[in-house]
């Protein structure tokens, strides 16, 4: 079935589904979408379709629908038709969507809702991207950001498209996503949202956009030039070897709990599109309010033709699945072979696309790291603590440490799977940035307006003798060290990585660990005030990476030679070249190894990590005919000279010949 606005020769065609409304209507608006003009029963076609082609109109046109049937809320029914209603298959909408108590108001309660709510704006589809592989492969480096803060203070971007996805393209964007080897940039959602009901009185926004209404339709806030700009800023990247990962939320909507307002699906049919326990009450297995029925099989095919739309019409790389659990929920109970799942997987548009799942929703069994089926990645959040905790100075962290950076097979090993598909982060657009990891020992979240209750309390994270700003240099120079082993630990773990827009450059939040609602300084990034020599220190991170690809292989370690070169894939040594025994793997105090990766040509990379506060001098084994060499050129040469404490150090074993002709890295 064709849902939406159909363009066709004879005029438009205008379907919604519904399986419990008596009667549906589109009303028709002028170009200002201030006036409706007209308002037209859909007829029923069967299946729960109604539909109607409506002659005369064509792109440009602005609509939306009605709805009438049983207001029953405590029954899971809303239907009210002074609620104008968002076309779920809308692709562009005129104007932000805007909370109001009025669109919650109860039937009879409120005015008819037209004036407060967007316009669908009907348009013909553009030509097909032509069908192109994604450039970004498991291994790659995933640079998450959030379209209006990335930009909002950008000194080379035009102030006029500072904060929209057209300024990704611009050349001072490109240039420094290309020095730091990004594969792929993924948007945090671009898609039409409406701010949660509780934060306009306190004079805030939702910066993130994790609450939405229509899920094709871009938000004009962010994409003043409609579609097209995602599409040509997708191409302009492509151009420049850069993937698009959009990150989307099928997982619930902005009509939230059964006070929320009225904006779309519950309007049309809030039974078939939202879950339900046995007694009438919304299944919050997301945590605001409402949970989309993934399950549906109507819900399915929009889940479907959404994603179709994107690959099809902007040629993005793939998507990232927020709360990614309520997609495989079947009945309640997540299944990682749901239809839904399954059916995406297997699409012929999107079998070749990257999916990555945030493994974990707030529901019955809702964490699921590890249980998705290939091809789906996943989001690691044992290595993000394990990692922290190794930096914190924990206990009994070494031998976590390994399996993380090894790729976490105790976590994707499962069922004799070959290869890790974990997304491998340290700090994300949900929590403390990675220099307030290292800053602040607690989160600071006040300006959230919610007294410092909202967000995680366990951070895992420490502030290096002060809490938050200070002007003691040696607690400076902790903060950056810090720093610098975090990154290094993240660009030396195999498998897909992700980095967080800023954090190669010392970003801050001040402390807030749920900046959701702060659209303004504590989200945007400060292009002026960067930390210049982390920036570069993570570029040369990624140089490396690109240059060794043992690095990025996904496939988990054996200790064994991988080919006839005799040196095996791992080598796990102490600082003194000697192999990690029993007794090493079980000092509950360790936190120095080396991690030896071989790769095909015969050569070797040693990341040697020393997580003590005392510097130690560490000890590479010698190959005749080999000489190490530092893998990033900053490092020190001679090996004989300590590594400082707290600190990460590469070192490359290539032939000498090979070294003295300046071939190496």
């Amino acid at each position: 079935m064709t849902l939406g606005a159909t363009i066709t020769p004879e005029g438009i065609r205008f379907a919604a589904w519904s399986s419990s409304a008596r009667r549906l209507w589109v009303s028709i608006f002028d170009d200002t979408g201030a006036l409706e003009t007209d308002r037209l029963e859909l007829n029923p076609e069967g299946g729960g379709v109604h539909a109607l082609l409506v002659s005369g109109l064509g792109d440009g046109a602005r609509y939306g629908f009605r709805a009438d049937g049983d207001y029953a809320p405590e029954r899971g029914l809303w239907f009210d038709p002074n609620k104008l209603l968002a076309d779920p298959y809308a692709v562009e909408v005129d104007r932000p969507y805007q909370y109001h108590w009025r669109l919650a108001a109860k039937r009879n309660e409120g005015a008819d809702t037209a004036p407060l709510m967007p316009k669908a704006i009907a348009r013909s589809l553009p030509k097909p991207v032509p069908p192109q592989p994604p450039l970004f492969r498991p291994g790659g480096l995933i640079y998450e950001l959030n379209v209006r803060s990335f930009t909002k203070l950008h000194p080379d971007v035009p102030e006029t498209q500072r904060g929209t996805i057209a300024a990704l393209a611009h050349p001072a964007v490109v240039e420094h996503l290309k020095r730091l080897g990004v594969s792929a940039v993924e948007l945090m959602p671009v898609t039409a949202s409406i701010d949660e009901r509780h934060l306009p009185p306190l004079g805030l926004s939702n910066a993130w956009g994790y609450n939405p209404v229509t899920f094709m339709a871009l938000d004009p806030r962010l994409a003043p030039g409609g579609f097209k700009e995602l599409r040509d800023t997708a191409a302009v990247l492509r151009k420049a070897g850069i993937g698009t990962i959009l990150d989307l939320v099928f997982n619930h909507t902005g009509e939230s709990d059964r006070l929320g307002p009225t904006l779309s699906l519950r309007g049309l049919d809030a039974i078939g599109y939202y879950r339900h326990q046995p007694d009438g009450r919304l299944v919050n297995d997301t945590g605001t309010g409402n949970t989309v029925a993934c399950d549906h099989p109507v819900v399915r095919e929009m889940v479907l033709d959404t994603l179709r739309h994107f690959v099809r019409f902007a040629g993005v790389d793939g998507f990232r699945f927020d709360l990614a659990p309520v997609l495989g929920r079947v009945d309640g109970a997540f299944d990682p072979e749901a239809p839904l799942l399954r059916a995406i997987a297997g699409d012929p548009v999107l079998c070749d696309r990257v999916l990555i799942a945030e493994p974990w929703d707030i529901g019955p069994s809702g964490y699921q790291l590890g249980n998705f089926r290939p091809p789906y990645l996943e989001w690691n959040d044992r290595y993000r603590d394990d990692v922290r905790r190794f930096w914190r100075g924990d206990a009994d962290a070494v031998g976590v440490l390994a399996t993380r950076l090894a790729g976490s097979s105790d976590v994707f090993g499962r069922e004799g799977q070959p290869a890790s598909r974990a997304v491998n982060f340290i700090a994300a657009h949900d929590g403390m940035t990675l220099a307030d990891i290292v800053a602040y020992e607690r989160k600071h979240n006040d300006a959230n307006g919610e007294h410092n209750h909202d967000g995680h309390n366990d951070n895992l994270s420490w502030n290096n003798g002060a809490e938050g700003e200070t002007d003691d240099a040696a607690i400076a120079k902790a903060r950056f060290d810090d720093q610098r082993a975090l990154l290094a630990t993240l660009f030396a773990s195999r498998g897909t990585i992700m980095l967080t827009a800023g954090d190669e450059f010392g970003r801050t939040q001040k402390g807030n660990n749920n900046a959701y609602a702060q659209d303004n300084a504590i989200t945007w990034l400060d292009w002026a005030g960067r930390d210049q020599a982390l920036e570069r220190y993570a570029s040369s991170l990624s140089a490396m990476r690109r240059a060794f690809p043992a690095l990025s292989d996904t496939h988990f370690l054996t200790g064994k030679p991988a080919d006839a070169s005799a040196i095996p894939d791992a080598e796990w040594l102490t600082e003194t070249g000697a192999p990690l025994g029993e007794t090493e793997w079980n000092d509950r105090d360790r936190h120095r190894l080396v991690m030896m990766l071989g790769d095909s040509g015969g050569s070797r990379l040693a990341v040697m990590v020393n997580g003590d506060r005392r510097q130690c001098v560490f000890t590479l084994p010698v190959r005749d005919g080999y000489e190490w060499r530092p893998a990033i050129e900053a490092q020190p040469v001679d090996l004989a000279r300590p590594l400082p404490g707290r600190s990460v150090n590469f070192m490359i074993e290539r032939r000498a010949a090979q070294s003295r002709n300046g071939k190496g890295l």
